[in-house]
């Protein structure tokens, strides 16, 4: 098995977190252009939400069979093929002029973006020696939120001087690079032994994992954080690049550099978790992500940005918390609990994403606001059960 600090350490992390760094590219680098397709296609908000809604929703319920299928045909050919696949397709989705065909080419994306992340820390598993498993997936995951953070600012940027079919043209290119890159660096699987595909199995395995209220309760939280970090993101940008901000896509764009404080967050929490309560941590940051979107209310930029930042904080920090405990409840079961976590994530990106659209469309940044709240508020009362139950469990043991 692969020790850290050594060649093929090296080799696979740089392969791996390239691979995320393009992937989550993809996946998100629609974000900020969300206020141009409504200009360009003459759809409403909600209606562009749906390039990102519609991709994230596919994804999360792929994402539960792509695992299954690299039992079968292995690890590495999924993930070359995944990363391959949504290149192509984003490259594609640059060249249609008519908005049908772009939510098609998005939706496609959406499936074929799942090979990888749900299979990327399968590899990782299984070939990295157990002392170094912590480095390589912490190493994964940096290279998954700066591309996300990437694919954000590169488009948001970038389209504030050339039509936005030439950043997604770039972005698609970058993940056609990575994946021709994983194909030639990522060593084939050692420790891998295929597996038949049995449906049934996988079902009864996932309906197991709701048998444990820990989890239902963390899969629960999943959704309402993610949902309203996405509805938040989705919709900034047509408050700021309207009165009374009247900010370029360029300036817009630079606020997804927020993400940089979210990096730094992750760890540092999960960290304080350790000490001080997982159930405790995952309350603070509900507060913390609550405190940004009321700040994102007032006419004043310096507080928007703040909100965000403040947002952006407490999310990662309440995902590192929620993934972990997800992890350390989930027993000998830990594949399938984490893709029915990630499930639950991405689909509440997916539908609380969307329906923002329709509320700002009805109240503007207000109905945004009140949705977010109240998705918080119902996070914040799951974290207040998932610590007393952390206290009952500890008073056990």
């Amino acid at each position: 098995m692969i020790e850290a600090g050594t060649a093929g350490f090296r080799r696979i992390t740089l392969a791996v977190a390239a691979a995320g760094f393009s992937t989550f590219a993809l996946l998100y680098h629609v974000q900020p252009l969300l206020p141009l397709f409504a200009q360009e296609f003459g759809v409403s908000a909600a209606a562009s939400a749906l390039s990102l809604s519609l991709a994230t929703g596919l994804l999360s319920v792929s994402l539960l069979l792509a695992g299954s299928l690299s039992d079968v045909w292995g690890r590495k050919p999924v993930m070359v093929a995944s990363l391959m696949a949504s290149a192509l397709l984003t490259l594609a989705s640059a060249g249609v002029s008519s908005w049908h065909a772009f939510l098609l080419m998005r939706a496609l994306a959406g499936i074929t973006l799942s090979g990888l992340p749900a299979v990327a820390m399968a590899y990782l598993g299984e070939e990295m020696h157990p002392r170094a498993i912590g480095l390589a997936m912490g190493l994964y995951i940096s290279g998954t939120a700066l591309g996300g953070m990437a694919g954000r600012l590169v488009t948001g940027v970038v389209a504030d001087h050339v039509p936005w079919q030439v950043a997604t043209l770039a972005i698609g290119m970058g993940g056609l690079l990575s994946g021709l890159a994983l194909a030639r660096w990522l060593p084939a699987s050692r420790q891998f032994q295929p597996q038949p595909l049995r449906l049934g199995l996988l079902l009864r395995g996932l309906g197991a994992q709701f048998r444990d209220r820990g989890l239902r309760l963390l899969f629960l939280s999943a959704f309402l954080v993610m949902g309203s970090f996405v509805t938040v993101y989705n919709y900034i940008g047509f408050q700021l690049l309207g009165p009374p901000f009247d900010l370029s896509q360029t300036q817009v764009g630079l606020i997804f550099s927020a993400y940089l404080l979210g990096m730094g967050s992750s760890a540092w929490i999960g960290n304080l978790a350790g000490r001080l309560g997982r159930g405790l941590m995952l309350g603070g940051m509900v507060l913390l992500m609550l405190l940004g979107t009321v700040l994102t209310l007032l006419p004043w930029l310096p507080a928007v940005v703040a909100g965000i930042a403040a947002l952006t904080f407490g999310f990662f920090g309440a995902h590192s918390v929620a993934s972990s405990w997800v992890g350390r409840r989930a027993g000998a079961a830990k594949a399938q609990a984490s893709s029915l976590y990630l499930y639950f994530y991405y689909m509440g990106s997916s539908l609380a994403g969307g329906f923002g659209g329709v509320l700002f469309g009805c109240w503007h940044w207000t109905g945004v606001v009140g949705l977010v709240l109240l998705l918080l508020l119902a996070a914040l009362i799951v974290a207040g059960h998932l610590r007393r139950m952390e206290r009952r469990e500890a008073i056990t043991l």
